[in-house]
């Protein structure tokens, strides 16, 4: 059983990756529907929760369904974290997560995210600052190192676990990387086998298939796996892996009945939560990815996003619907 301080999280979970504009809670329900054992919130701004800004503020919404949920934080100064920590934590999740790996420029330019794998004392400090503003338990996401010559995870690994974090994600991939190039999951089976290491850790990058996530789990020995990119629009995959890891065969695939049953209760939710139009404007990036492997779908798509009309997409959906099961049923 794997757990991070009570909380009980099965033998093998999988993560759903925190992920901007992507992991809101509309789009969090439905991974829950589809088995994702531990989800985060996207990362909000430890300064604009201080300053109470809406988006940040907006960000902190979790339901009860939701559960094991973590609010993840990222900011560049000390006190502010631990600040923010205190506010997060009245929010009710389960724990708190920090992020180190965010590489986007807006972010880490600013001395936060992955920038602070170029200064690990201060990513010291600040984990410790974090812990102890809260009771509840801190998990960690970072990276292998800022590039190619600061691979220091090993040593981040073993500080932070000192500090008090009750788990590490790790993407295998530097800073400098982004997203692209292979990640390097032999660093973070480096740091799971290290008997110094007590804290579970969970690897993150390129899973993208039931095989792959049975590979990496084997061959690395990790406690778990975070899922980012291919969960956009595709939340099957948590459960298709976890069937493919019990029984080494593959779950037939989502029915096109089910791909718009799971599509429109994500845009229903969407337009709850954001209103119609940033709802309606928040679907456009999931809908190629909930009709992936459909011919000829570009049409369909096209119309999808550049709708603003609530009326307007439900029709295109049960033209989909029709237009899929025709050809189906040649």
């Amino acid at each position: 059983m794997v757990k991070i301080g009570n909380i009980e999280l099965g033998s093998f979970p999988l993560l759903l990756a925190p992920m901007e504009d992507v992991s809101d809670p509309p789009f969090r329900a439905v991974c829950k529907e589809n088995g994702a054992d531990l989800m985060y919130t996207e990362f909000i701004s430890s300064e604009g929760l201080i300053r109470d800004a809406a988006k940040s503020v907006q960000k902190l919404d979790i339901f009860e369904y939701e559960r094991p949920i973590g609010i993840q934080l990222f900011g560049s100064s000390i006190e502010t974290m631990a600040s923010c920590t205190e506010i997060a934590t009245q929010a009710g999740p389960d724990l708190i997560d920090i992020n180190y790996g965010c590489p986007v420029k807006q972010v880490a330019c600013k001395g936060a995210g992955a920038a602070l794998l170029q200064d690990i004392p201060k990513m010291v400090a600040m984990t410790k600052a974090v812990v102890n503003a809260t009771h509840l338990p801190v998990t960690v996401k970072t990276r292998l190192g800022w590039d190619e010559s600061t691979k220091n995870i090993e040593d981040v690994a073993e500080r932070l676990q000192d500090i008090g974090i009750q788990a590490l994600s790790i993407h295998g991939r530097t800073r400098v990387q982004m997203y692209k190039g292979e990640a390097n999951w032999e660093l973070i089976a480096k740091v799971k086998n290290n008997p110094r290491i007590k804290i579970p850790i969970f690897g993150n990058g390129d899973i993208d298939t039931p095989e792959k996530a049975l590979e990496y789990k084997n061959r690395y020995g990790v406690d778990g796996v975070m899922i980012g990119r291919a969960t956009i629009g595709y939340p099957w995959i948590f459960n298709e892996i976890k069937h493919f890891i019990q029984t080494g065969e593959h779950l037939a695939p989502p029915t096109l009945e089910e791909r718009i049953r799971v599509c429109q209760s994500h845009l229903d939710f969407s337009i709850k939560w954001k209103g119609n139009h940033g709802g309606i404007v928040e679907m456009r990036r999931h809908y190629a990815n909930y009709f992936r492997g459909m011919d000829h779908f570009k049409p369909f798509r096209s119309r999808l996003v550049t709708s603003l009309s609530y009326e307007e997409i439900n029709q295109i959906l049960q033209e989909i619907a029709e237009h899929y099961q025709a050809i189906l049923q040649e």
